[in-house]
């Protein structure tokens, strides 16, 4: 599956830095593309480049050995930029949990970044949130809990850390309300990049590369809904007609997770394809499944016979 994939890609297929901006209007958005690695590069880095999340490169790329030290100059890489849209409303920011990405949707436009979410036993909670306050320059106000975990590893933090270089929090950062189980979240950037975009990097709020950030504060006002959802799996329709399914390794359980989650993908297939004379070709989604690689990819098309 995974040379075929390769080989639908254009090497030419080398883009600058930018946002992803789509028509709403479709289930699957975007286009995948390759990249050449150049001398010195990180995967991290090229994450970056292509504001890509760091465990989405992953997903696209499983032949790197060690992905944390320079790549070979010359590697193609996978840059996972097509997406299918996740299955909760088409307004505000939706953010997909099991991807490290959200989703702004803007009219008929949809603008989407990677984050970096809660790591495990912190985690983001899935609910339903608004935008309340916009805060430039944040200071840092240190949780007593990372404090003491902090000082049990021998680093001492202080009570609050201004805005600077050394607050994790960035230029820019945005409140979000109380989620029904309680905690105190933000929206916010990061003073370390390469280090917790795309990863369960956070104690639960939701961190941005630093220009995602600064675009996202100066786009959604206050009072704008957040939707926090957890979809490992996702199917949806091409503007063609075809069905795809993208999977992505789930938050807890990993691969064994994906075998018990057999039943549930079967149940997203056959919802998105209610109604429809369709090929559903059932090895195939078993298939993109089990390799979790976050790709769309093609399961059905119409039935035309």
């Amino acid at each position: 599956m995974r040379k075929i994939i390769l080989l639908a890609l254009s090497l030419s297929a080398i883009f600058s830095v930018h946002a992803h901006t789509f028509s709403a209007n479709q289930d699957v958005v975007g286009q995948l593309q390759t990249t050449v690695v150049k001398s010195g590069d990180t995967l991290a880095q090229v994450a970056r480049d292509h504001d890509m999340g760091y465990v989405e490169m992953e997903e696209a790329n499983p032949g790197i050995d060690d992905p944390d030290r320079p790549l070979t100059p010359g590697t193609v890489l996978v840059i996972p930029s097509q997406f299918i849209l996740p299955n909760a409303p088409h307004r505000g920011i939706v953010v997909n949990l099991a991807e490290m990405r959200l989703y702004y949707y803007s009219g008929n436009q949809v603008i989407t970044h990677p984050i970096g979410i809660g790591r495990e036993g912190e985690d983001t909670p899935v609910s339903v949130l608004k935008i309340i306050e916009h805060i430039p320059n944040p200071t840092w106000y240190v949780p007593d809990s990372i404090r003491k975990m902090r000082a049990a590893q021998g680093v001492f933090l202080p009570r609050s850390v201004p805005p600077g270089p050394d607050n994790p929090l960035g230029n820019y950062a945005m409140r979000l309300s109380t989620p029904p189980k309680g905690g105190n979240y933000l929206m916010h950037g990061t003073n370390d990049p390469l280090g917790g975009i795309g990863r369960r990097s956070s104690s639960g709020c939701m961190r941005m590369y630093p220009e995602d950030i600064k675009t996202l504060y100066n786009l959604v006002q206050n009072g704008t809904p957040v939707y926090v959802v957890n979809e490992p799996y996702k199917a949806g329709w091409s503007s063609q007609g075809d069905l795809y399914l993208e999977s992505h390794i789930p938050l807890n359980g990993g691969d064994d997770q994906v075998q018990k989650d057999a039943g549930r993908i079967r149940q997203i297939v056959e919802q998105a394809a209610k109604g429809k004379n369709l090929n559903v070709n059932w090895d195939t989604i078993q298939t993109i499944s089990e390799e979790t690689q976050g790709l769309p990819q093609v399961i059905a098309r119409p039935n035309t016979a």
